[in-house]
């Protein structure tokens, strides 16, 4: 299952880092474009922290947090039963880990460019590491409710 996930992370990574890319050549710093009015545009921000700017100025802390976390899910893939589902779970947070890793260690700061806004309340800008992140976090919840993370049950 390791080296699939590799994979479909490397294609997350991939196309991660090329809206990165496109984004920050494109937009000034704080710049915006309105995709669908008083809901959803394009804005590009610098994150220095990890969601909702926490441990803002904590570049260093989070590199090595980011680190830890996925030398600790490469072990832990090995405990988990083999099905797409946890394929994809894993293959995400690698994903989002290492797109958002290669910010911080690249500039110091993550781009973020995805912003939504509900009535009144404007949700943190994000991107698409941080969305892989959240959902294989989430997949990989369910999986673990479901039984699905100790070895014993991977010969179902």
């Amino acid at each position: 299952m390791r080296k699939k996930s590799f994979f479909i992370a490397g294609i997350i990574i991939i196309l991660d880092q090329l809206i990165k890319i496109i984004i920050n050549n494109n937009f000034l710093y704080g710049e915006s474009c309105i995709i669908i009015p008083n809901f959803f545009k394009l804005t590009k921000v610098y994150n220095n922290g990890a969601a909702w700017s926490m441990f803002n100025e904590s570049i260093a802390f989070l590199i090595v947090l980011a680190i830890i976390a996925l030398v600790f899910l490469i072990h832990y893939e090995k405990s988990f039963k083999n099905n797409k589902r946890n394929l994809l779970a894993f293959s995400l947070i690698y994903g989002g880990l290492f797109g958002n890793l290669i910010d911080r260690i690249l500039y110091g700061y993550v781009i973020d460019y995805l912003k939504f806004i509900f009535g009144n309340y404007h949700f943190p800008v994000f991107n698409l590491a941080d969305i892989a992140i959240v959902t294989g976090v989430f997949l990989l919840l369910y999986a673990i409710i479901r039984g699905e993370d100790k070895i014993e049950n991977c010969s179902r």
